[in-house]
């Protein structure tokens, strides 16, 4: 099979349209709530954290060293792994055998469509893993078309790189094994550059591997949590979400790309791809895992479609494209810091993360006053670590101290000295019998309508602990 020539200058339009509209979009709103914790971890850096990898945290603090710790600044990064997605989607395509057409529409529906628009506007874990499943798909169908057995060096190199930025990663890798099992074509599978490859992946992930062998592996804890937290929601919604977490003009794209993989007898060698999608679902309702975990493999299966959808559209122009350019639209406005934050209520019943951008200055100062007012001597405590994140970054213009929370990696990072014997500034905690005499001296309100999930949230001062912290610590933390 002779591949067309890559679209290069077309998809670099297409990523270079897209990396204009976030880094105009960057500095509106302010950092995510995970965005703070990324730059507090980024600060702290280890081999590993107790809910991710390392990876994430050391990118927030080389993009914040070079470009500035700003919401800007930070966003950088995303922004060139959005960029190179929308690359290697449209390298997929053209794998398949998809033309300059194809090309550029698979690139095209990577550039616009919702997820990949979110992770690529801000800093999360799904930013990197988004660009290392698409690539791993892309590696896979190498391998699968060349029979090539050392892309499985290249195959581990990637799958080591996702272990050591979050182990969904290993999803995928046993979903694509078990399509391989079942369809073919099972002779990529004997062969020792197998072997190689996931030794390969192992040298890569090892030192968090480890880390988190020697700290009993929190991430699992962390992982069986959000199952039985939200398992039950997020089974509910897992199918309705995979219909909209692109986009809903889309799903047909997708559709025609599994059953072209199915059934198109020149790429029956890359049948597995199109099995190993509901397989991964299956997994996850199975453990309850979240409905935008396999959309990065969507994005694949969508470059597998772009060809037939792009023989749809030169018979449909008109109406094609109108969709088109309603999906994109709604995209944005879902997706992307667009309107004003006055006017977000109803995005924020669609994409929680858009409300999680707004009011972190608002809500330090809030903090502050109610510091102040106690004579500046309180030790700050706080629920979560976005709480903790954004007075640690925002606070010392208001001239607060390192806050603390026994809140995932936060706890970590240490209690309060003990000789901290005076006030403590519960903020958003649920005061307990380790605190003495508390009453509520603030509520949160962020001037700006945004109901997000510090909106409301106390502020408590208490006279003092009924232990010394060193004491008390240990019961205090908590990870969801």
């Amino acid at each position: 099979m002779t591949l067309p020539r890559f679209a290069t200058g077309p998809v670099a339009v297409v990523a270079a349209a897209q990396a204009a509209v976030l880094a105009a979009l960057a500095g509106r709103y302010g950092f995510h709530r995970d965005e703070l914790y990324f730059l507090a971890a980024g600060k702290r850096l280890d081999w590993g954290y107790v809910d991710q990898p390392p990876l994430t945290p050391l990118l927030a603090r080389l993009a914040t060293a070079v470009f500035g710790e700003t919401p800007a600044g930070l966003r950088v990064v995303p922004l060139l792994l959005g960029a190179a997605t929308v690359f290697v989607v449209a390298l997929v395509a053209r794998e398949l055998g998809g033309g300059r057409g194809a090309q550029v529409l698979a690139a095209a529906a990577a550039a616009g469509s919702s997820l990949p628009l979110v992770t690529a506007h801000m800093l999360a874990t799904n930013s990197l893993d988004t660009l290392l499943w698409v690539s791993l798909g892309l590696v896979t169908l190498r391998l699968l078309r060349t029979g090539e057995p050392r892309w499985w060096l290249a195959a581990g190199a990637v799958a080591g790189v996702g272990l050591a930025n979050k182990w969904l990663i290993a999803l995928l890798v046993l979903a694509l094994g078990a399509a391989l099992l079942a369809v073919g074509p099972r002779s990529v599978l004997r062969t020792w550059w197998l072997a190689a490859g996931v030794a390969l992946a192992l040298a890569v992930a090892t030192p968090t591997l480890v880390w988190q062998v020697a700290n009993d592996v929190p991430l699992l804890t962390v992982a069986s949590g959000i199952a039985a937290d939200d398992g039950t929601e997020n089974r509910i919604l897992f199918v309705p979400m995979q219909l909209v977490y692109l986009s809903a003009v889309l799903v047909p794209v997708w559709l025609a790309g599994i059953r072209r993989l199915w059934r198109e007898p020149d790429l029956r060698w890359a049948r597995a791809l199109a099995v190993a999608y509901p397989v991964l679902c299956a997994v996850l309702l199975v453990v309850g895992g979240k409905p935008y975990y396999p959309i990065p493999l969507l994005l694949v299966l969508t470059a597998a479609g772009a060809e037939p959808a792009l023989r749809w559209l030169r018979d449909n122009t008109a109406f094609g494209w109108g969709l088109a350019g309603i999906g994109l639209a709604m995209n944005l406005v879902v997706s992307l810091p667009v309107l004003p934050p006055a006017a977000l209520a109803p995005v924020v019943a669609m994409n929680a993360e858009q409300g999680e951008q707004v009011g972190w200055p608002e809500f330090t100062e809030t903090v502050a006053d109610a510091w102040r007012s106690d004579g500046d001597r309180a030790v700050i405590l706080t629920a979560n670590y976005g709480q903790a994140g954004a007075i640690e970054h925002y606070g010392p213009e208001h001239g607060l101290p390192q806050p603390f929370s026994a809140h995932m990696s936060y706890w970590d990072w240490g209690p309060p000295p003990d000789d901290a014997t005076g006030p403590v500034l519960l903020v958003g905690v649920t005061p307990t019998d380790a605190f003495r005499d508390c009453v509520q001296v603030a509520e949160h309100d962020n001037g700006l309508g945004v109901d997000n999930d510090e909106q409301g949230t106390r502020v408590l001062r208490c006279a003092g602990t009924t232990a010394p912290w060193s004491r008390l610590w240990p019961d205090l933390r908590h990870f969801y």
